[in-house]
């Protein structure tokens, strides 16, 4: 909790301008309920009550009727580029480099170091801490559901952590993240022994329905400022290779800001709600005979060829965007740090953009402590906890062998490095689910009100196993990162209901009854099912 003192020093910051209070949540300031109590319901962050009465005015001054909230934004001079406060970023090589003064600007089109390896981004923290963390805490409260340009959005809400030297004209958003956080009360208290703190992040809320909306959203205004610029070889489209949630947000962003997108998608190998995703947004879909691993292959010796601009997860600037998650987690509990986050992990630029997002905070002085990550990976597609088991001995890449999780359906991904960083830093572990694991896990969340993706089970079977063996506590504060939306798998949920999974118990399986169009036939079949008190 901030001080008075740090609230009232905050109006002279440079971001507190007056569209937006310096004061923090009133409801802050009530007593808390202590963390063996029933978790509080979130609570909408909002903008507090202004010092003045001029701020107060200037907060319900309404937008010109003939211009938008972009133009609203540069005449109000509320968007300006963060790098006039001195902030910054650049991409460096990540882990060890023969060369430590290796750098790039994010305006450089590089997607490895001078030595093949990983880059990443890093911002200039010197210049982010001369601001307490209280302030950056107000900050980014006051920026929670506004229509403001860009701050309405989840990620740009945290620009200044994000890609600060961008001008808000290039940014191209669709308002994504701000997504819920689902209390898992009754599968926690029935199925989990009484766990009264299990949370699901609902990243799948968002436009194309998966957690790749908050990175696409950094890469593709990037790419949209690249453009802007006189370059010597003119960026003429995106691309990627996806297992289908990548290149539904690459084609909707790309389709927002007129850019052409490019996708190498494999063959029969997603779901047809995947599928149609970026064929709507106009994208150029290439569907390719092989899998995952084999398109990203392609797509990295067509970028080397032609001026299209890589798009996976290899581009370390969409996992600025993704870290943002975890900042909004910490936002949502009041800045409360969590004892858990499990992450489903495939290509695995996600377990680290978690752990960059909590780390951010923690240096920077928002947070005191990070949570333990736990990356939860299908059975027939497991590198990372096979690697995990063997001490981080020699990491092999696998042959990943079709699963329900289709996303995560990769044998070879391209951040490991970053993952294992990710996991040791944080004492965090690494959990692997079966096919039947998965499926009942997610079938058995759904039955407690949720609608999961098979994703979302594998890491809920990661928490069945580590509740289990006692490694999770009964009162930890647990957040599962559910990566996509159910609907894009209805076809999986339809074959378990109906039991024609071969091999597959199906325990949970709830398939409708065919009853005859009669009043005694229905009564026949409700008095079975229903359980009625005297």
């Amino acid at each position: 909790m901030a001080s008075a003192a740090a609230s009232s020093s905050a109006l002279s910051f440079p971001f507190f301008n007056s569209n937006y209070s310096s004061v923090r949540n009133t409801n802050a300031l009530s007593p808390q309920p202590s963390r063996s109590s029933l978790p509080r319901q979130i609570r909408p962050l909002s903008c507090a009550a202004s010092a003045t009465s001029l701020e107060e005015d200037n907060v319900r001054r309404v937008r010109h009727a003939d211009e938008s909230i972009r133009e609203e934004a540069a005449r109000r001079d509320l968007a300006s580029p963060s790098h006039a406060q001195g902030f910054s970023a650049w991409y460096v090589p990540f882990g060890p480099s023969s060369d430590p003064g290796e750098r790039y600007s994010l305006d450089d089109i590089v997607y490895r170091s001078s030595s093949g390896g990983l880059l990443d981004v890093q911002h200039d923290f010197s210049a982010l801490a001369k601001f307490p963390g209280s302030y950056w805490r107000d900050l980014f409260d006051s920026r929670i559901g506004r229509t403001t340009w860009p701050y309405g959005s989840g990620v740009w809400s945290k620009k200044e952590f994000v890609l600060p030297e961008i001008d808000a004209d290039h940014i191209v958003s669709l308002f994504e993240g701000n997504s819920n956080l689902f209390w898992a009360e009754r599968l926690g208290r029935e199925h989990l022994g009484g766990m009264p703190d299990l949370w699901v992040k609902h990243c799948g809320i968002s436009h194309t329905g998966s957690f790749k909306d908050l990175g696409m959203t950094v890469l593709v205004s990037q790419v949209n400022r690249l453009r802007s610029k006189p370059l010597s070889r003119p960026i003429g489209g995106v691309g990627c290779a996806s297992t289908g949630d990548t290149s539904a947000a690459l084609s909707a962003y790309c389709a927002a800001a007129k850019i052409p997108a490019i996708v190498f998608l494999p063959t029969d190998r997603i779901s047809l709600a995947q599928l149609i995703q970026p064929i709507a947004n106009g994208a150029t879909v290439l569907s390719i005979d092989t899998d995952f691993d084999g398109c990203m292959r392609l797509i990295r010796e067509v970028t080397s060829e032609l001026p299209i601009y890589l798009a996976n997860s290899l581009n370390s600037l969409r996992l600025e965007g993704q870290k943002t998650a975890a900042i909004e987690i910490l936002q949502q509990f009041d800045w409360e740090v969590p004892d858990w986050v499990i992450v489903p992990g495939g290509n695995l630029g996600n377990i680290y953009a978690f752990y960059k997002g909590f780390s951010m905070c923690k240096e920077l002085g928002l947070v005191d402590k990070i949570p333990r990550l736990v990356c939860a990976q299908a059975a027939n597609a497991n590198p990372l906890y096979i690697h995990y088991k063997s001490g981080w001995r020699d990491f092999k890449a696998v042959i990943a062998a079709p699963t329900f999780a289709s996303a995560i359906q990769i044998g070879d991904p391209v951040s490991i490095d970053r993952a294992v960083y990710a996991i040791q830093k944080t004492n965090g572990i690494v959990e692997e689910a079966t096919e039947e694991e998965l499926m009942n896990a997610m079938s058995l969340a759904d039955r407690t009100g949720m609608f999961a993706c098979p994703h979302t089970g594998v890491a809920l079977a990661a928490l069945f196993k580590l509740r289990e063996r006692g490694e999770i506590g009964t009162n930890d504060r647990t957040i599962v990162v559910s990566t996509a939306h159910g609907l894009k798998f209805t076809q999986s949920k339809v074959d378990y209901h109906a039991n024609e999974i071969p091999d597959l118990l199906c325990k949970y399986a709830n398939p409708p009854l065919k009853v005859k169009a009669d009043f005694g036939s229905v009564m026949d079949v409700l008095r079975k099912k229903l359980v009625l008190k005297n």
